[in-house]
This record gives structure tokens, C-alpha cells and sequence, in this order.
């Protein structure tokens, strides 16, 4: 089917997008929705996915901290428990039972992300010897590490809210394991290399290609796992992430970080969002690596604007991904107030600055996408119902985007 051009002009609902207020009204009737439909709270069987789930924790943690209700901060919390109780485990319908990580109860109690964390795909993970069906592979379980790092930061901003030594520990955990599952070095060469997707247990790759921006994403979150704990004075015997960091960094191929893809180009704006406040709190010393990211983001933006996807009917498109951009256009204006902020202008280089001005022209795009998703009628389309939990929990981080963004102060 080909597609249809909406007869709705994408920018027609700018002038009623909600004010401040409304928006943080929103976020919280969608986030507390979200708790009740997925066990979190009200008592319904617990329905775990890593990925929203993770969103949904920093969402829970930002909106504590902008109302000051506790009640959301702890939500937040409990949800981490919940996770690491349901997505630590084996599935219901597989023979084997206990934590994944192999550990006996108390240990993987202490120690929930040693074995990293399953998806929560609906499909059990294909079996040794079963042939690879690119199709069905996207709804069967296993471990993605895409979606580690988006835990690992969760895991961080909580030990920042709560400034707990164990969150941060166990996100350090985190993002050790998955180094040494994910990633190896090619045989006959010094180079390293990273599988896409692992096994539950993670003793085999179940699709063996690298995810374009993964090795950025490893790297980014252990130098922020390498600051909180720094922050938070470091546990005895608990390494600083250093040879991950360096092993990560040393796959990034900067030249081939550009996409086209909304949500891609959101995660780029964001990790260069979050090291552009590492670099501005002294953590890291300033470098390429910023400017590189925005402009790869610059370059996919424009190709994407160019496409006018926006125009489609909500039947064809995936509201997620949008949202993934638009959080990203809100990285853009935080990183706008950091370079004002600066009077270095070592730490934003002429280049970056420069990017920087041009990304803020394409604000008016993230409020087109909210006001689109905002619409009832847009989301009583069998897309966003077929992905309401993420939809959601994704719309309610653009519309109040500071838990996700900033770096929670360490009190």
C-alpha cells in the first residue's frame, strides 16, 4: 500500500500544544496510566519490557523532582524493583527457572544485573540450531544492547536522586557484563567488534551485526556511570569503568553515525546532550566526539525533513520513533543554554556552535510531532494501540523531558 498523504497540515496544532502546567498534567496522567495497565501498581499481572520500562523510571524519578511529590520519585524506584524481579528471571515458559544470571537468590538479590536483563519480547528467544527468521527475530526475546544502556542510565539517574552507592553498583555491573558479552575482538586483528543482539543467558549471539550508534551508546554511559561514582565516592574494589570506556570509544566510526531514522537521530542529539554536560561539569575534557554527533544529526534531519513522513496519516506512522526525535530537539535547546553558558569556547567548538543554531531550526518539527500524538483521534489508531505502553511512556518523556536529559545534582 502506498502512502497516503493526510489532509491535515502537520503544523495546523502549534498554537494549542499545552502550556507548562498542562504538559506536566499530561505527562503524569499518562505515566500513572501506564503504572496501573502494566502491574506497576493497582495489582494487575506485571507486563515488563526494558526499554519503556527504562524510559518510564527516569520519567517517574523527572517528575518527582518537578513537583516535588515523593510519591512519583518512589514509583520510580519500585519500578527498577519490579524490572530486575520479572526481566532478571527466566520466562514462565522456559524449562529453565531462577535468575538468568545463574546466581542462588541472595546473590542475584545483590547482584540483580549481573547477567544483564532480558527484553520482554512476547516470543521465546530462538533456540541453538534454529535458523534465523529476520522477521520473527524482532518479537523473540533475548538481550539487546541498546536496550542495557538505556537501564544502565536509568540505574544511574536513580543512585543520582537517591545518591545510592548500590543503584550506581549495579549499573556498573551492568555495563561490565554486557562489555564482556557483547563485544570481541576480530579474529586475526587488534579491532573489536560487537554483536546486536545476545541469548538470554548470554552465551551466544543471536544476530551476529553491529547496531549503528551501540558502541556510542556503551561509551556514553560509562562515562557517565564513571562520574556518578566518582560523585558518589566509589565502593572499595569497584573498577571505573576505564578499559569499557576505551574499548567502546575505540568502535565508534564517527563518518558512518548519520541516519535518517527519527529515533536514531533523537539518540543522537541526547548522547551528545549528555556529553556536552559531562564536558561542562569537568568530568570529561572537551573533544570531537560533540561536534561529530551534531553533525550526524544535522545531516539525517535534514534528509528526514526532506521526506515529509510527518504528512502520512497516523496509520502510517510509529509514534515512538517520532517521539525519540522530538526528545532529541529538546536535547538541542538544553545544549543551546549549556553553550550560553560557557564562556569557553573551547568546550563548544565554532563547528559545534554552529550545528547547534542550525538543529534549533528544526524545533517547530518536535512540537508538530507532540501536537500530532496529543490528538485523541491519532491515538486510537491500531499503531499507537498495537505500542500504546512505549507510545506513551515516550510521549510523556517529550512533553516533560528533564528526567531524561539532565543529569539528576548529586545533593
Amino acid at each position: 500500500m502506498g502512502a497516503k498523504a493526510s489532509t491535515r497540515r502537520p503544523n495546523a496544532a502549534w498554537e494549542s500544544l499545552p502550556s507548562p502546567e498542562e504538559r506536566m498534567g499530561q505527562a503524569i496522567e499518562l505515566m500513572m496510566s501506564f503504572a496501573d495497565r502494566t502491574g506497576l501498581t493497582g495489582g494487575r499481572p506485571q507486563r515488563r519490557y526494558l526499554w519503556t520500562d527504562a524510559f518510564a523510571v527516569r520519567n517517574f524519578l523527572g517528575l518527582g523532582r518537578a513537583t516535588r511529590d515523593e510519591r512519583h520519585t518512589e514509583l520510580g524506584l519500585e519500578l527498577v524493583d519490579c524490572v530486575h524481579g520479572v526481566l532478571g528471571r527466566h520466562r514462565s515458559d522456559d524449562p529453565r527457572t531462577g535468575f538468568i544470571s545463574g546466581l542462588d537468590a541472595d546473590e542475584a538479590t545483590s547482584h540483580p544485573t549481573r547477567g544483564g536483563l532480558r527484553i520482554g519480547k512476547e516470543l521465546p528467544e530462538r533456540r541453538p540450531g534454529e535458523r534465523l527468521d529476520a522477521r520473527l527475530e524482532w518479537d523473540r526475546d533475548g538481550q539487546y544492547f541498546h536496550y542495557l544502556t538505556q537501564w544502565m542510565h536509568a540505574l544511574d539517574q536513580s543512585a543520582r536522586a537517591r545518591r545510592s552507592p548500590i543503584f550506581a553498583a549495579w549499573a556498573r555491573e551492568l555495563a561490565e557484563t554486557a562489555f564482556r558479552a557483547f563485544t570481541y575482538v576480530i579474529p586475526g586483528t587488534s579491532r573489536r567488534s560487537m554483536y546486536w543482539k545476545m541469548s538470554i543467558d548470554l552465551s551466544r549471539p543471536l544476530v551476529r551485526s553491529m547496531g549503528q550508534h551501540d558502541a556510542l551508546e556503551g561509551h556514553v554511559a560509562c562515562l557517565e556511570l564513571q562520574a556518578t561514582g566518582s560523585e558518589l565516592g566509589r565502593p572499595a574494589g569497584t573498577g571505573p569503568l576505564l578499559e569499557e570506556a576505551a574499548g567502546f570509544l575505540s568502535m565508534i566510526e564517527t563518518h558512518g553515525l548519520a541516519t535518517a531514522d527519527p529515533l536514531g537521530i533523537g539518540g543522537l542529539l541526547v548522547a551528545a546532550c549528555r556529553l556536552a554536560q559531562l564536558e561542562h561539569e569537568g568530568f570529561v575534557r572537551p573533544g570531537p566526539l560533540v561536534e561529530a554527533l551534531l553533525g550526524a544529526a544535522l545531516e539525517g534531519l535534514v534528509e528526514y525533513a526532506d521526506r515529509h513522513e510527518l504528512r502520512l496519516d497516523a496509520l502510517e506512522r510509529l509514534a515512538f520513533r517520532e517521539l525519540g526525535l522530538s526528545i532529541g530537539l529538546h536535547a538541542v535547546a538544553l545544549m543551546e543554554q549549556l553553550a550560553g553558558d560557557t564562556p569557553d569556547r573551547s568546550r563548544f567548538s565554532e563547528e559545534a556552535r554552529a550545528h547547534l543554531s542550525s538543529l534549533a531550526r528544526y524545533a517547530p518539527l518536535g512540537r508538530s510531532i507532540e501536537a500530532f500524538w496529543m490528538d485523541p483521534e491519532h491515538r486510537r489508531t491500531p499503531t499507537w494501540v498495537e505500542h500504546r505502553d512505549i507510545d506513551e511512556v515516550m510521549l510523556s518523556t517529550s512533553l516533560v523531558p528533564e528526567g531524561f536529559l539532565l543529569r539528576i545534582p548529586v545533593k
